[in-house]
């Protein structure tokens, strides 16, 4: 009997180590959707990434010069500068 045991426990302990490969927490198809998540994450960092860094620039340049205040205001706000003339065409 008691040589019928031990390979009984082992086989269930087998079964059960398989079982928890294929479901469960830390199984096969859920770590590869925490690593699809993940790649999805560390797009949108590295896109927010950019637009912080497209955003310290400008702000480093506002503080630097008036080239980028003068180019802001003729753009944005259509200002011109004493004897030029602004001239807008629209589409």
């Amino acid at each position: 009997m008691r040589n019928r045991l031990i390979p009984a426990i082992l086989i269930a302990l087998l079964l059960l180590f398989h079982a928890q490969l294929w479901i469960g927490r830390g199984s096969i198809p859920s770590v590869r959707e925490m690593q699809q998540r993940l790649d999805a994450q560390r797009a949108k960092n590295a896109q927010g990434q950019a637009i912080n860094d497209q955003l310290e620039a400008e702000v480093r340049d506002l503080k630097e010069g008036l080239e980028m205040v003068e180019e802001k205001a003729r753009s944005e706000l259509g200002m011109v500068k004493p004897n030029e003339i602004f001239v807008q065409i629209t589409k």
